[in-house]
């Protein structure tokens, strides 16, 4: 590549240059959902900017383990270590089996993250299923004097930790501080030796739907000791990059940490920390409370309150690709349909790049290696981006630069005499590995488009030729609701989706 990849690590924060431990191999975790109610748009934002990250990793030649999790267990009301499981709350009010509930968010959860390109993980690991891993995790942090047992739970004992290594390291939290903010929020959490101190395994109520056997007692394990456990278990102690959303770095990811240093595997788990921010709707935060949370199925099919119509799912990832991942983004129905008008303009140039041949008889510079260094700046340009902390924004804005290159050529074929073919052929595939291959960005298929569009466009030519003009307006008209464009041209009738 033109230049070395480069990532923010939240660790030790700041940009480093991308070394993986074990060349040509990368291990890549991302916190999953938890899979007890429908994913709204907020939780796309994380398998979106990891799914690029995975593909642009691959295209630099790695081969990349990608393990994204199931959280089906053990992930409390609270986030914290009192309340009902979410999943056991769902599956009581619906009257279902916990895992019935697990299983049918997840296969939606599948299905919005395949409509939004997403390619998926190597592998999937869910929690339930990884009971043994994580009870051993829990003897070895027991053994290593940084857990104790009360009353048949497990905690993790954060100042006992902290006077061996840093609570807070990740997060920039200084335990003090935390301590003051918690001193009081100890009721109903008497098995606590500290507030700070966070369940490995809980003792299961009476009521509670899910529960394992353990040396402790039959419960089930916390939430944060999941990942720790799954991802050790796929990718090792120590492996490249570990992702999820800013909501995730305190406590989950810290709490990651301290499990990881405590256990026998003494680490960070991953040498690079990335984390995507938060979505806002209108300005304001993404909230039930305040009615403005998006489910996909609303986004897609209509139904938001905050949202005036649906948007397709490539508008979507467009959308979220339009800011670098460590920005805040806002959605809206301006910033939608400003990410419609841009995605359909790389569709629009996908199409473009069959047409772009030199007509025949027309005679190539003799030289033409000042264009083809400009033409080969554009396409650089793309990938600079992408090297810079996976700056999809930057990326995007070079694309169109690149695009617009494309563009001057197409309204004047002639002048793609100007440039060597090797050089034209390197900038077609760029753009197409870039926006395809790397992006994820794909034409979303019209039903019959093709057979439907020629035919009606023979329609336009015979009325026009009549002289038929209000059906020509009218059959304009009626494209254009469709999201497509007649254009006249001198080599005839031709198309394109439409920008607006």
């Amino acid at each position: 590549m033109q230049h070395a990849l480069s990532l923010y690590n939240t660790l030790t924060r700041r940009k480093e240059a991308f070394e993986p431990l074990h060349p040509p191999f990368v291990g890549v975790y991302l916190c999953g959902p938890t899979v007890y109610n429908d994913a709204h748009l907020g939780n796309a934002r994380g398998p979106v900017v990891f799914d690029v990250l995975v593909r642009y990793l691959r295209h630099l030649g790695y081969t990349v383990r990608y393990v994204r999790n199931i959280t089906d267990v053990g992930h409390l009301e609270s986030d914290a270590d009192e309340g009902e499981d979410k999943i056991s709350k769902r599956a009581r009010a619906a009257q279902l089996e916990p895992m019935q509930v697990a299983e049918y968010y997840a296969n939606r959860y599948h299905s919005h993250m395949e409509a939004l390109g997403c390619l998926p993980p190597d592998i999937e690991p869910r929690a339930s299923g990884h009971i043994t891993e994580q009870i051993g995790m829990i003897e070895e942090i027991l053994a290593n004097g940084f857990a104790y047992e009360a009353n048949g739970s497990v905690y993790f004992d954060v100042p006992r930790y902290n006077e061996h290594h840093n609570y807070g390291k990740l997060s920039n939290r200084n335990i003090e501080e935390l301590l003051a903010g918690t001193r009081d929020n100890l009721a109903g959490q008497n098995e606590k030796r500290s507030p700070l101190d966070f369940a490995l395994w809980k003792k299961a109520s009476e009521a509670h739907l899910m529960r394992w056997p353990s040396p402790w007692s039959d419960g089930f394990p916390g939430w944060h000791l999941e990942c720790s456990a799954m991802s050790r278990k796929y990718l090792g102690e120590t492996f490249d990059i570990h992702g999820g959303g800013l909501d995730l770095m305190f406590p989950h990811h810290e709490c990651e940490i301290a499990q990881s240093q405590a256990s026998h595997s003494h680490s960070n788990e991953a040498r690079v920390w990335m984390h995507n921010n938060m979505i806002t709707v209108n300005g304001q935060k993404m909230s039930k409370s305040l009615g403005n949370f998006i489910t996909f199925n609303d986004l897609f099919k209509g139904g938001a309150a905050a949202l005036s119509q649906p948007y397709s799912p490539m508008t979507v990832r467009f959308f979220l690709l339009q800011a670098q991942y460590r920005s805040p983004i806002d959605v809206s129905d301006e910033a939608l349909q400003a990410a419609r008008k841009g995605y359909r303009k790389l569709m629009n140039g996908l199409r473009l790049l069959e047409k772009l041949q030199l007509p025949e008889g027309t005679e190539r510079a003799a030289d033409t290696e000042k264009a083809d260094t400009e033409l080969r700046k554009l396409v650089a340009d793309c990938f600079t981006g992408l090297n810079d902390d996976l700056n999809t924004a930057r990326t995007v804005a070079s694309l169109f630069n690149l695009l617009r290159k494309f563009n001057g050529f197409g309204a004047n074929l002639a002048t793609l005499a100007t440039v060597s073919e090797a050089a034209l052929q390197e900038a077609v595939q760029a753009y197409r590995t870039m926006v395809t291959d790397i992006l994820g960005l794909v034409d979303e298929p019209r039903a019959n488009a093709e057979d439907l569009l020629s035919l009606t466009l023979s329609f336009y030519q015979e009325a026009k030729a009549t002289k038929a003009y209000d059906k020509v307006d009218q059959i304009r008209a009626a494209l254009k609701e469709q999201g497509i464009v007649v254009k006249d041209t001198k080599a005839g009738v031709d198309w394109a989706y439409s920008e607006e």
